[in-house]
């Protein structure tokens, strides 16, 4: 039988683009609530416990409350907020995570799916931590821009609305260094410490460019450049999501589009080093919609139900916009 999906808070910035990445497939269902049920507790609990996969999009709070919703032993569930990202019984939904992690997601009832800027936070560290190059304990900093609908409605509203001329054309924030994300990120790291985290919004709608400045003084000695980039090739080889720039070239030259890959699911991750100067910048560049939200929600979708890999676009949205 066709499996059926109940995406519980699809009016949502992330559960309306969830239902774009399904629109067309044949090969599962989404059960949708008319307008009217939408807030009804006894619907949605209908809903929960008929379908086969639920996604939650919804804020944490409700998306705890949706998961005591779910009596039915059977039905599997996906959260895309932050209430499950470090909780114990929920597999994080990294699929790139680790060489077993996507296996775990495809039999697991209960996945996380990542937060937007820990996505790309964790493809660049994970991989190092693993590998001896980079140090638990390393005073880490984060830095990361994304576009103003990472706010979610309220940054459309503010961005787009009526007052749209008097957006800030960049707002730095978290500033009380307590930001939600910090937890999940150094949980899936591995990391000893909370590493600083610095986020900001941009006057553009969507995408992320994400950086982590280390210095060599402070890794193993005799790391390179090179070998941080051969260690993020070795973990991500024959991974379809993710693109790893090749070292070296004139990186004076070189821009980060936070947009260059806006519509798709993939994540753009790029190692420029100055040895002479004994500093490395790590960056990754992705679409907070898509492999940040709901290009990777769908890409646990389809592991959990077993289907095969889905083209890594939005259907009716270009790469870059």
């Amino acid at each position: 039988m066709t499996p059926l999906v109940f995406i519980d808070g699809d009016q949502g910035t992330t559960g309306l683009q969830v239902r774009q990445w399904l629109a067309g497939r044949t090969d599962l269902r989404v059960l949708q609530l008319p307008a009217e049920q939408r807030k009804s507790a006894a619907h949605r609990a209908e809903a929960l416990n008929d379908c086969d996969i639920a996604l939650l999009c919804l804020p944490d709070e409700a998306a705890r409350e949706a998961v005591a919703l779910v009596r039915r032993p059977g039905v599997r569930v996906i959260d895309a907020s932050s209430a499950h990202r470090t909780a114990p019984g929920w597999v994080y939904g990294l699929p790139e995570l680790a060489a077993a992690q996507a296996d775990r997601i495809a039999h697991a009832a209960r996945v996380s799916n990542p937060g937007c800027y820990p996505t790309g936070a964790l493809a660049l560290l994970r991989p190092l931590v693993d590998a001896g190059l980079l140090p638990a304990d390393y005073p880490l900093a984060i830095h990361a821009v994304s576009g103003y609908s990472g706010r979610g409605r309220a940054g459309l509203e503010d961005h787009e609305g009526a007052n749209a001329a008097e957006a800030a054309p960049l707002q730095v924030y978290g500033l009380g260094l307590q930001h939600k994300h910090v937890p999940e990120i150094q949980q899936h790291a591995g990391l000893a410490h909370a590493p600083v985290f610095v986020p900001a919004y941009g006057h553009y709608r969507q995408g992320i460019v994400l950086t982590i400045a280390l210095h060599l003084r402070l890794l193993p000695a005799g790391v390179t450049p090179g070998h941080l980039h051969a260690a993020l090739q070795a973990r991500y080889a024959g991974q379809a999501c993710i693109d790893l720039q090749p070292l070296g070239g004139d990186a004076d030259a070189q821009r980060l589009d936070p947009r260059a890959l806006n519509g798709s699911n993939r994540l753009r991750l790029s190692v420029f080093g100055q040895q002479r100067s004994g500093q490395v910048l790590l960056a990754a560049v992705f679409d907070n919609l898509g492999k940040g939200a709901a290009g990777a929600a769908v890409q646990n979708l389809d592991l959990m139900l077993g289907l095969a890999a889905r083209p890594q676009r939005q259907a009716g949205q270009p790469l870059a916009a």
